[in-house]
């Protein structure tokens, strides 16, 4: 993932110097030129000869008239004063290092008098101690806090100033003191900072995912859980759950069961062990088909296996096409001998050991011997695992020969997709549900949101499927019942084998 083209690195921003002059400066300048009016005053008292300032100032004071020697003398020495400590001050704003980093012009704006008058009330102020003037075109207000920069340093940074403490970062709102930080759009931020909100990071190792070869990010991230992680996850036996496909974060420790598989917490939680805590649930959905006038007389066996046993049985089973690379239920036609979990597991550590099986002769009595499903799933995937399966049963049991991959296994991916549904969807609540079914699988009673998220997953797995007969027979499938209802595009189907168009 290539940066934005608004953000940019930049260097520290400019440090100006004090705003304000000395207090020991302007003392020297006030006094300097007190001592000319003191020199000048014993000139004038000998009879109208110029006193001359030192070139660098270009200042002349003229002998005074005639009518003004008339007046007091006391009202002249202020008058004097006056002009004294007005050129003081025209001295101060000329020095080029008081105010460093600015461009202070000469002050002939209408603050001047204002000033002056500053200067002539010393009782205003304590001695010695003049407050600094500042034309109104040359203060600056901070960035930050919108306040009038008065003393000490400041930071200049495109066309704004600011306290040094109140040039902070957008997002720890610490003030920034390296010398480079980071700009996106109108917001500063420490580069640290910033890597933190942009760099993504492995859910995985908790690493930022490394740049790859041509200067890249590049991460691996899951469809519908938006899970992030660096590639090499993907093949370094970082443990995958068997049911919502996460992978295992180093800060948590999935669950292992005796056949090799990992289960997260989540999908611990509501996890179904051994046949005896699943029968409840295969005689909810029993009745769910009964609901929708699909009911199935035969009392057909339903049996919760291991990985291995399930795959033994698929060798042993002609008919059906099965779901690669793993398949998790299975409809039996033939007569087996089959190991089902008889007690379940008890929690070791983060292992699940003690489990107690037994073997089953299956005897064929009609067209379906048994149903076989892969146990230690969540009770959703199971539920979807048996009504998939049971499709089957019904299919078979009601004289559908023959049909296509796509054409049986599409359908039978419609009645697991309608049946999760029910079960996730509050608006399918009116439809058959197995509610009761529901109430057993939590300990209070309602389905919790780690669940209902559980179930949207499964179904976006049903709708997002890639392969020709689960994922294209369930979209031509899908597609039918919406346009014709189940019950004629059951018929069709009996009656041509394919989906109506």
């Amino acid at each position: 993932m290539a940066p934005s083209s608004d953000i940019n690195h930049l260097s520290h921003p400019c440090i100006y110097g004090d705003f304000g002059s000395s207090r020991s400066e302007r003392k020297s300048g006030f006094m300097k030129w007190l001592s000319k009016f003191f020199r000048g005053g014993s000139n004038r008292g000998r009879g109208g000869r110029h006193l001359h300032e030192p070139a660098e100032e270009s200042m002349v004071w003229g002998a005074p008239s005639r009518a003004l020697d008339d007046r007091g003398r006391a009202q002249k020495e202020k008058e004097d004063m006056g002009h004294a400590m007005a050129l003081s001050s025209a001295e101060d704003l000329k020095r080029p290092n008081a105010h460093q980093g600015y461009n202070w012009g000469e002050d002939t704006g209408d603050d001047y008098p204002k000033a002056l008058h500053d200067t002539m009330n010393p009782s205003a102020h304590p001695p010695y101690t003049p407050v600094p003037y500042y034309p109104h075109e040359y203060r600056r207000i901070c960035g930050g806090c919108n306040q009038e920069i008065v003393y000490g340093n400041c930071l200049g940074f495109m066309e704004t100033y600011f306290h040094p403490n109140c040039f902070r970062c957008h997002s720890c709102r610490h003030p920034i003191t390296e010398r480079e930080f980071s700009l996106s759009g109108k917001h500063l931020y420490h580069k640290s900072c910033f890597k933190e909100l942009t760099h993504p990071k492995c859910e995985v190792c908790f690493q930022y995912i490394p740049i790859n070869a041509a200067g890249l990010i590049e991460y691996r991230c899951h469809p519908f859980w938006s899970q992030k992680y660096c590639p090499s996850h993907e093949y370094d036996n970082t443990a995958r759950c068997c049911s919502c496909e996460r992978l295992e974060p180093w800060n948590i420790k999935y669950y292992r069961l005796e056949d090799g598989r990992s289960l997260c917490l989540e999908c611990m939680e509501s996890a179904i062990m051994d046949t005896g805590d699943c029968q409840p649930l295969y005689h909810s959905i029993r009745d769910y088909y009964e609901g929708m006038q699909m009911r199935i007389d035969q009392q057909i066996p339903m049996l919760l296996v291991e990985r291995e046993a399930l795959n033994e049985a698929i060798v042993g089973e002609k008919n059906g096409f099965h779901h690669l690379p793993e398949t998790r239920g299975l409809c039996l036609s033939e007569e087996q001998t089959v190991t089902s979990i008889h007690r379940r597991p008890r929690i070791g550590g983060h292992r699940l050991v003690g489990m107690r099986t037994q073997p089953h002769k299956l005897i064929r009595k009609c067209e379906v011997t048994a149903i076989l499903v892969l146990y230690g799933l969540p009770r959703l995937l199971t539920g979807a695992i048996l009504a998939h399966e049971l499709m089957h049963a019904w299919l078979r049991l009601k004289g559908y020969r023959n049909l296509k991959p796509e054409v049986e296994e599409g359908i039978c991916q419609v009645l697991s997709y309608m049946w999760l549904e029910s079960e996730v969807m509050p608006s399918f609540q009116s439809m058959p549900s197995t509610s009761y079914a529901s109430s057993s699988s939590s300990k209070k009673g309602m389905k919790s949101q780690v669940e209902s998220k559980l179930g949207e997953f499964f179904k976006n797995q049903i709708l997002n499927d890639s392969s020709p007969a689960y994922g294209g027979g369930f979209r031509d499938a899908n597609e039918a019942v919406n346009k014709y209802g189940l019950r004629s595009t059951l018929e069709h189907i009996r009656l041509t084998g394919i989906f109506p168009v």
